[in-house]
């Protein structure tokens, strides 16, 4: 047993130390100062085995203390009735009932279990008993520490706070050992990821009744509720003997693995034909440019369905809803000095709601599966004069189609601030419109630009850059941080225009110098 415990933990911890090498290696300041044989060199090593042992810890303890915080303790503050304490019991058994059935870990199929059990072969029972044991330890020792943090704190005694860890143990081992017994009865090894009708129909009813009776009044009693972890941890000593007497645990796996392995090949079939349905074929076009005008023209003609129809869904949206503020700003006059407020004010928020119409992601994405895809693999493409020639038709095409939504936004404020009682300045109108469009313009050229600066998919049409998921996470955030930010509207319009049109010319000069070498397929 100790033997499989370290090899399975070294599988899991080899492959997220490699995760780890290989995302240092993608960042580009880094990557330079990286030796060659990265996966050699016994300092990065550790200091990846360090990170990886951060993480784990982390992933051990992180989510429950989430859990008992937003989705235990937190609720309690929007009830005006009741017992802290047994509100607080009602939602976690109820809850736990939910988690027992949807996070049974053995019918997980994951990588690590593929590697493990089918690549070395290693044994089965084995394997699923340690690691089965090792999750169930860090749910006891997560439970037992927040479970009493929270749970003094919500004014339940200390033995209760002692039963929760083992109650919401014995419950999940309850609910696996009802699998196994159903496997011996149909052969048919179900994982937890499929989640049938029937069972959201219960986990709903549950979750209405964990989170709406208390406000009707209706808990669990405090006396019912330590009868049902009482109940809960003597059927987890019970069901221990079916999980270890159980014999099969390869035969489970075997079926278990084999779906998945085949569901993960599937999805990516199933990805491609869903990039392949939005092209629309018409031979009866014909055109007279030629080079990457003609080029560009029949991508963006084939995919007229995916890049303008999303365009125009989102306009007709954001049309819609400043008609409904303007009938409401009519109907309701007493809201017009706060709508007038906040738009001369608050005009920064607005590049967060920019962040999320903009469809420069959408866009990369069908250009690489249906495009640079195949073309990459040419070297002509790749030179310096070819990469800007067809980055700024690509930025003109992107431009227009993002440009349409930020249109509509940028006349609604304009519009919305007249109906509000208007502005002492005049200028202030124009700034709206102008600024949305420039926002516009710099979500294009930026989604563009770092599409040709990192380009982020391999042969699979997978995300492969981690550096690109870092400016993707970097940019929501600044986009949030703007929300907070209070300005007038003349000085961050002016602001907006002049950053943009430095960024523009700071990425035509980036993808001129820099995308020759990385506009390249990942390996």
């Amino acid at each position: 047993m100790n033997k499989t415990f370290k090899i399975s933990y070294s599988l899991k911890n080899t492959y997220r130390v490699n995760t780890i090498l290989y995302s240092l290696k993608q960042i580009p300041l880094i990557r330079r100062i990286l030796p060659q044989e990265l996966y050699r060199d016994r300092d990065l090593k550790i200091f990846a085995n360090i990170v990886s042992g951060i993480l784990e810890f982390i992933k051990a303890f992180l989510g429950k203390f989430l859990y008992f915080l937003l989705m235990v303790t937190l609720p309690l503050l929007i009830y005006e009735t009741g017992e802290k304490r047994e509100i607080f019991l009602h939602i976690f058994i109820l809850l736990t009932l939910i988690g027992a059935w949807l996070n049974t870990y053995i019918f997980n199929p994951t990588k690590d279990k593929y590697y493990a059990l089918i690549l070395l072969g290693m044994d089965a029972k084995e394997y699923a008993l340690v690691t089965y044991s090792y999750e169930m330890l860090k749910i006891l020792i997560g439970y037992l520490v927040f479970g009493l943090i929270f749970g003094l704190n919500c004014e339940l005694l200390v033995w209760q706070c002692l039963m929760l860890p083992f109650a919401a143990a014995g419950m999940k081992l309850t609910v696996v050992s009802y699998a196994l017994w159903d496997y011996e009865r149909t052969k048919a090894a179900v994982s937890e990821n499929q989640v049938g009708a029937k069972e959201w129909i219960a986990i709903i009813v549950l979750l209405l009744a964990a989170y709406g009776l208390p406000f009707t009044g209706v808990v669990i009693s405090e006396t019912v509720s330590v009868v049902l972890l009482l109940c809960g941890i003597l059927a987890g000593l019970m069901s221990m003997q079916k999980i270890w007497r159980f014999k099969e645990y390869r035969e489970v796996y075997q079926q278990l693995l084999t779906e998945y392995m085949g569901q993960v090949a599937d999805a990516k079939r199933a990805v491609k034909r869903q990039s392949e349905k939005v092209i629309q074929i018409d031979n009866r076009q014909g055109s007279s440019r030629k080079g990457f005008e003609y080029l560009n023209e029949i991508f963006i003609r084939r995919h007229q369905k995916i890049l303008w129809k999303s365009s125009k869904r989102i306009a007709e949206i954001c049309l819609g809803v400043v008609c409904v503020l303007a009938l409401g700003i009519w109907f309701m006059p007493e809201y017009k000095e706060i709508v007038n407020r906040l738009v001369l004010t608050n005009l920064p928020s607005f590049a967060f709601v920019m962040y999320f119409v903009n469809r420069g992601t959408g866009f990369t994405n069908v250009l690489f599966m249906n495009c640079d895809h195949s073309l990459l693999t040419y070297s002509f493409y790749k030179r310096p004069e070819c990469i800007l020639r067809l980055f700024r038709i690509r930025l003109w095409e992107i431009m227009k189609v993002n440009l349409l939504p930020a249109a509509v936004i940028g006349a609604g404020l304009a519009l919305l601030l007249y109906l509000s009682g208007g502005t002492a300045e005049p200028v202030n109108y124009l700034v709206l419109i102008v600024s949305m469009l420039c926002i516009s313009m710099f979500f294009s050229v930026h989604y563009l630009t770092i599409y040709y600066l990192l380009q982020p998919y391999n042969a699979g049409t997978e995300i492969k850059s981690g550096t690109y998921r870092i400016v993707v996470t970097v940019t929501y955030f600044f986009c949030y941080y703007l929300m907070r930010l209070k300005m007038s509207t003349f000085a961050f319009g002016l602001g907006t225009v002049i950053f943009c049109v430095a960024y523009c010319i700071i990425a035509c000069a980036l993808v001129y110098k820099l995308a020759p070498k990385t506009f390249r397929i990942r390996a």
